[in-house]
């Protein structure tokens, strides 16, 4: 028995091929880390482990996520979908998810900047900072942050009174 009131190992459905496709999701904020493929053996040894492992096509063998290079997905929970075709696993990621050094699989390491902030959870900075520079330039009427940016620097401490 599993501890995972909502997982039933016994309820996924694998394919032909013994495998499921199983998708990561940070815990943290719910984004997309990968996709990739567990059989029953991948399963079992996630839940044993509380590291998620999968099966890599490729070798054609049990694999734990961060064997190469240490980025583990601690496991926080395992879920199936409504056919049971498919498991969510919910993961706390220990560093980059995916092999070229981002957050996840799904960002594009291509955008200067983005590879760096992804891979340490920090995107969000990145907007910020955006938002912050365009305020700046543009200092558009109403703004708060336009506002504190033309009040120097002691505007920020004395704003709220």
């Amino acid at each position: 028995m599993t501890p995972f009131t909502s997982f039933d190992p016994s309820a996924v459905r694998f394919a032909a091929d013994g495998l499921v496709p199983a998708v990561v999701q940070d815990v943290h904020d719910g984004r997309v880390l990968m996709l990739a493929y567990m059989d029953q053996e991948a399963v079992a040894a996630t839940v044993a482990s509380g590291e998620v492992h999968f099966h890599s096509r490729s070798r054609g063998t049990l694999w734990r996520k961060g064997d190469t290079s240490g980025n583990v997905l601690r496991l926080i929970d395992l879920a199936i979908d409504c056919d049971g075709d498919a498991i969510l696993v919910t993961a706390d990621p220990a560093g980059p998810t995916c092999h070229r050094g981002t957050r996840s699989c799904f960002d594009d390491d291509t955008v200067e900047g983005r590879r760096s902030s992804h891979a340490q959870g920090f995107a969000w900075l990145e907007t910020l900072w955006a938002t912050i520079a365009e305020r700046a330039a543009t200092r558009p009427e109403g703004s708060y942050t336009a506002k504190l940016l033309g009040g120097g620097v002691d505007a920020a401490g004395t704003a709220h009174r």
